[in-house]
């Protein structure tokens, strides 16, 4: 009742109906146009023809560049303009600008910090954190620890300890907020903390949370000392910029201790509420040196949405943190963003499928995969890596679900072994491979979230942590089900909607 209410009000609809005028009037004028004009349907057409030479020829996503091929074809007038309208990433220019200054500003104070990517003592993991070093600037580091959650409410009781506990700052970065016993609960610690000194800023997307916070949410949490920012603000233009939403999650408390990991800031994440299921999602705590990137990933983009400079100094863990930080393995928090042309996250995921020997347990709560990721696990499994990926047994989107189901056979035959977490849905992220290394944080494997969000995640080495993510996905694999060849037999009319749905995926 109160997403319908919030439907038909304020500027969600304005929003909504704006959005709708402008596609109908683009589509009009263009048709009505080319009807009376033969010259401009000719223009229009080779304008179009073009368009897909260029496609043919560029370096993006295989599948991205497919779908609109299709779609030009199919639509030779429209599809090349739409195209230029929503399909290039040329209207991101000025967040893409403001993000590169903001990285440029931040990295200097990344520079020196951590420790030589050779460290781990394993060539290939080495390899890893050099190309993460290399593409994000972000360092690998020792003098870390890794707390590893295999549920949301755990992490949370840690989490609200933190702030508690909080100082001096406390930074927030989360897709989705939504009022409840787990917002209500941080929020009115939150205020607590502004009201006796601490620095608290919180950064939530615009769109994750669009219909489930006022509008005013921003101003009411100003007035009570917490410095907001919406990021990305929904605006009703066909713009390609609207799709790259920040996914991240990220707590910062006092720059020596943060959160990451799949869970957002809504009560089905705590399984205080139960829309699917049981909530199977994931998290880990990192303190010590490597938190230094989370809160560098923080400001960066802080930066970009307030445009105003920041500085990661007064911000370091041993600022507030004088004492030397214990030691468990190596860490390298990372970022991912879809403005640089760099697939970071698809490409970590990738390599520790091909560095595999032994086994790659993936959680993951959408499986759209392109042609890349496909043939990455595909691989493993041919040369005898055991790889088992858990779904959702329980969606939350119908029609997603059956795309990734779609996905299930050529995977299957190739000897890659698939689980549905029956109790409830998956929201889970995660890769750990061969007892020596694993990704907890924000990024699916999906389209959406490999090429178009902002994301991040923590990657660990020779931690403690990594076994108990091993073990916490062969629960999940013991508590679901798992998927057999002869499960997947969609018949002729669902093959060909299967098909459709692959097909489009890029643009959903």
């Amino acid at each position: 009742m109160y997403i319908i209410k919030k439907l038909f009000s304020g500027r969600i609809f304005i929003t909504i109906v704006l959005l709708l005028v402008q596609i109908v009037w683009t589509t009009l004028f263009f048709l009505r146009l080319t009807k009376y004009s033969v010259a401009l349907s000719i223009l229009f057409g080779i304008l179009s023809v073009l368009i897909v030479l260029h496609l043919v020829g560029s370096d993006m996503n295989p599948a991205y560049r497919t779908v609109w091929i299709i779609f030009i074809m199919a639509l030779p007038i429209l599809g090349g303009l739409l195209y230029l309208f929503i399909g290039t990433n040329w209207t991101a220019k000025q967040l893409r600008s403001r993000i590169a200054r903001g990285h440029d500003a931040i990295v200097n104070d990344l520079r020196g910090a951590g420790v030589s990517d050779g460290a781990t003592g394993c060539p290939r993991a080495s390899a890893r954190s050099r190309y993460i070093r290399t593409v994000t600037d972000y360092p690998l580091y020792d003098g870390s620890r890794v707390k590893y959650y295999p549920v949301g409410e755990a992490m949370f009781a840690d989490m609200m300890e933190a702030v508690e506990s909080a100082e001096h700052f406390i930074f927030l970065e989360y897709f989705i907020i939504s009022p409840g016993k787990m917002w209500d609960e941080l929020y009115a610690a939150l205020r607590r903390k502004a009201a006796a000194g601490v620095e608290v800023r919180l950064m939530v997307d615009d769109m994750g949370s669009l219909f489930l916070i006022p509008d005013d949410f921003a101003r009411t949490l100003e007035a009570d000392g917490i410095r907001c920012l919406r990021f990305n603000p929904f605006v009703p233009l066909l713009s390609v910029v609207m799709n790259n939403r920040d996914h991240r999650k990220i707590l910062v408390v006092d720059g020596h201790t943060a959160f990451n990991g799949g869970i957002n800031l809504a009560d089905e994440y705590i399984n205080h509420t139960h829309p699917f299921g049981h909530w199977k999602d994931t998290g880990v705590r990192v303190e010590g040196e490597a938190v230094r990137t989370f809160t560098a990933m923080f400001l960066e983009l802080w930066q970009a949405g307030k445009n105003e400079a920041v500085s990661l100094e007064p911000y370091l863990p041993h600022r507030y943190h004088p004492q030397e930080f214990a030691s468990e393995g190596f860490v390298q928090p990372f970022g991912d963003s879809p403005l640089d042309g760099e697939p970071v996250s698809a490409n970590v995921y990738a390599d520790i499928l091909a560095a595999a020997t032994d086994y790659v347990y993936i959680m993951t709560p959408y499986l759209i995969i392109d042609d890349v990721m496909r043939a990455s696990l595909v691989a493993a499994a041919k040369r005898g890596v055991d790889v088992r990926i858990v779904t959702p047994g329980i969606p939350d989107k119908k029609m997603v679900f059956r795309l990734t189901r779609s996905h299930y056979r050529p995977l299957l035959e190739a000897g890659v072994r698939i689980y549905e977490y029956t109790p409830g849905f998956v929201h889970a992220k995660s890769f750990v491979s061969d007892d020596a290394c694993a990704v907890v944080g924000t990024i699916n494997l999906d389209y959406r979230s490999l090429y178009l969000h902002f994301e991040c995640g923590t990657y660990f080495v020779n931690c403690g942590a990594v076994a108990d993510v091993r073990e916490d996905s062969l629960a999940a694999m013991r508590a679901g089900r798992e998927v057999k060849l002869s499960d997947c037999r969609p018949g002729v009319l669902g093959g060909l909607l299967d098909s459709v749905l692959r097909i489009i995926a890029p643009l959903c």
